[in-house]
């Protein structure tokens, strides 16, 4: 193994070499996700980079073999909303099983039994008369009904606002693949954005979450629960939890017929039975709703209920409701990504820990015991290469709380001249509403394991720490973030960890606008990485992005109607005269989320300033990469701009061409 037992060699901070790749860490990019239960097997999706991104579906035998349900091109995920969500059911007759999936090329829903694979998956949706026009999600199956219940997302004319949600039945025999018809829609009721429904257990009545611009789902949404009719509709609907101010991002019927929940009334993501609270905590249960049909918790047959939980963190246990406690299980996973299925005494969830990689966990609730059942985790270097993390609280502006993840620059066979302080680079996550977990990212250790020090920032806006919290961005989105970042960089710097004058920040998404107005507004950094960046709030808000987030900004930065100066003082685009450093611009050019518009017009407000920079488009790249020889080019190409800021050589790296 490369590095142990041998004599540290002194090399300078970001040129030691290492073993960690940017083929090795695209390799092992993306997680597990979309776990359930098909009769007794543990069923779930996977990602595949090497194979141009696709997702396949994997499933666990009674053996305890794993293997892929769907060769090459088939790719089981859904666009709804763009960011998608849970995209396959599946259920065990004897003769094997049947399946339902959405295929990400066309977005149609498909049926797959494959006991049978010659006859291969069949559609059971039409194609869309409007380019992907026609987009299916969270779907159940009701073989007694005949019927696949899911949500449709269906577009109504060219604009990206043009759409209407609902949920809908899908007949099994196919009829409606050719016939548009034939989808039966459940419900009169209509909202912006819904949940799939879930039936109670004696099939009498359905659940479902739903709402509307401008809240997005973690400020407020409705539970609604209506009854089931004889002919299969959903009847008197009305709202059981929730409102402008309250979220409700999952709810799910108990054995017993009860409603479980969870909602953020306490200022806490805490779970409900009709309303009653469960395990009061200062806490979260669940998160947010950014991809239909997310679980945090599920419950069991006997009772108890599979949660996860946590305080800046997300831990897999046990809830007995009756005495309101939970038990968590043991093992080195420490976060646990929202999908989680239940069958008879069985858990199976995703975990993760900072040594290990996402992957598949069964917990039996009879027992106690957790065991790893699929994607397990495999050392692909020595991990004495892997960072060593730490969890920091730092102070920012009028002495509030800013959490973080460290990760100090670490080689287990090379150190740096006595003396000589780490580069540092300022990671900022996606969302704004969301967080960094604490778990291995090869794509960290690609960095640290050569000498520059990475710390992750879970600033104000973020989740996993109560809606105060979450609060802190509401009208200040440009500003807290900025802030907050700039004043994790700044102490790491005053307290000697960090080389003050080879400091970088780089994002993606909402973290690209971090990045971007940071560049434009602060001078703590050297240069900076912008990948698929907001730029443009003007824009980003009148209709130059997708409709999930159209009205986002009406949180984060105001109604423009009220403020749109704030759209022009905070927007990167329209202050790229203030750019004094050096920043590596990275976008995929079938985005729908953050154009590439968007950074042209960037670009062309820089025209003529002779600031050193690049710009990287990938073709058939959406919002997030999935293809591991476009995540190769981006990560070399950072740690490229970084070595030619900070003045550093590292072994094997292309150099990356800046323009000025």
């Amino acid at each position: 193994m490369s590095g142990v037992g041998e004599m540290e060699q002194t090399v300078p901070y970001g040129e030691w070499p290492s073993p960690i790749d940017a083929g090795l860490a695209a390799a092992h990019d993306g997680q597990p996700e979309s776990v359930d239960f098909v009769g007794d097997e543990a069923w779930w999706t996977e990602p595949r980079p090497l194979e141009g991104g696709r997702r396949t579906l994997v499933r666990r035998t009674a053996d305890g073999t794993e293997e892929s349900v769907l060769p090459p091109p088939w790719n089981v995920r859904s666009r709804a909303m763009e960011y998608g969500g849970h995209p396959w059911a599946g259920v065990m007759r004897p003769e094997g099983p049947l399946l339902v999936f959405v295929n990400f090329a066309d977005q149609r829903l498909y049926v797959y039994e494959p006991a049978a694979p010659g006859d291969g998956p069949h559609p059971l949706t039409p194609l869309s008369p409007v380019g992907g026009g026609l987009r299916w999600i969270d779907p159940q199956l009701h073989i007694e009904r005949g019927e696949v219940w899911c949500v449709l997302e269906e577009f109504t004319g060219g604009g990206p606002s043009d759409v209407r949600r609902v949920a809908v039945a899908v007949p099994l025999d196919g009829s409606a693949a050719q016939d548009r018809k034939a989808v039966r829609e459940l419900t009169e009721a209509r909202h912006r954005f819904v949940t799939g429904p879930r039936l109670s257990p004696d099939g009498r009545r359905a659940a479902w979450i739903a709402w509307d611009h401008p809240r997005m789902p973690w400020d407020g949404t409705e539970l609604i629960v209506a009854e089931v009719s004889g002919d299969g509709t959903l009847r008197e609907p009305r709202t059981v939890a929730g409102g402008p101010e309250e979220s409700v991002p999952q709810a799910e019927w108990a054995a017993d017929g009860s409603l479980l929940y969870a909602c953020d009334r306490s200022g806490w993501w805490n779970l409900y039975r009709d309303g009653v609270p469960l395990c009061p905590r200062e806490e979260e249960f669940a998160g947010p709703l950014w991809k239909v049909g997310m679980r945090w918790f599920a419950p069991l047959e006997s009772g108890l209920i599979a949660v996860l939980h946590g305080r800046g963190a997300s831990r897999l246990g046990i809830l007995d409701p009756d005495r309101d406690e939970v038990v968590d299980a043991a093992g080195p996973w420490t976060e646990f990504a929202a999908t989680l299925a239940t069958h008879g005494s069985r858990i199976i969830a995703v975990g993760a820990s900072p040594r290990t990689a996402h992957e598949v966990v069964e917990l039996d609730a009879r027992t106690g015991r957790a065991r790893v059942i699929g994607a397990a985790h495999e050392d692909a270097v020595d991990p004495a290469h892997y960072p060593e993390p730490q969890i920091r609280t730092f102070t920012g502006p009028d002495g509030r709380e800013i959490h973080a993840h460290l990760y100090p620059p670490h080689h287990p066979g090379h150190t740096a001249p006595d003396g000589e302080r780490p580069p540092y680079v300022v990671w900022v996550h996606g969302g704004p509403t969301s967080r960094v977990p604490l778990v291995l990212d090869l794509e960290i250790a690609y960095f640290t394991s050569r000498g520059i020090g990475v710390v992750e920032v879970n600033y104000g806006g973020s989740t996993g720490y109560g809606r105060e919290y979450r609060n802190r961005l509401r009208g200040q989105w440009g500003v807290v973030d900025v802030e907050d970042c700039a004043a994790v960089a700044t102490a790491l710097a005053d307290e000697g960890t960090a080389d003050p004058g080879r400091l970088a920040v780089r994002g993606g998404s909402a973290g690209g606008w971090t990045s971007a107005v940071s560049l434009t507004s602060t001078d703590v950094y050297a240069c900076g990485t912008i990948t698929y960046p907001v730029l443009d709030l003007k824009s980003f808000g009148s209709g130059e992005t997708h409709d999930f987030e159209s009205r986002y900004l009406d949180s984060l930065v105001g109604p423009y109607s009220e403020v749109p100066g704030r759209y022009a003082e905070r927007s990167p685009v329209e202050h790229a005269d203030r750019i004094t450093a050096p920043f590596l611009l990275l976008q995929g050019l079938d985005d729908p989320i953050c154009l590439p518009a968007q950074c042209e017009r960037f670009l062309a407000r820089l025209a003529g300033r002779r600031i050193p920079h690049a710009y990287l488009t990938f073709e058939g790249e959406g919002h997030g990469f999935r293809r591991a020889e476009t995540m190769v080019r981006a990560l070399e190409a950072e740690l490229s701009l970084y070595a030619q800021v900070f003045g550093l050589n590292p072994p094997g790296i292309p150099t990356l061409e800046l323009s000025e």
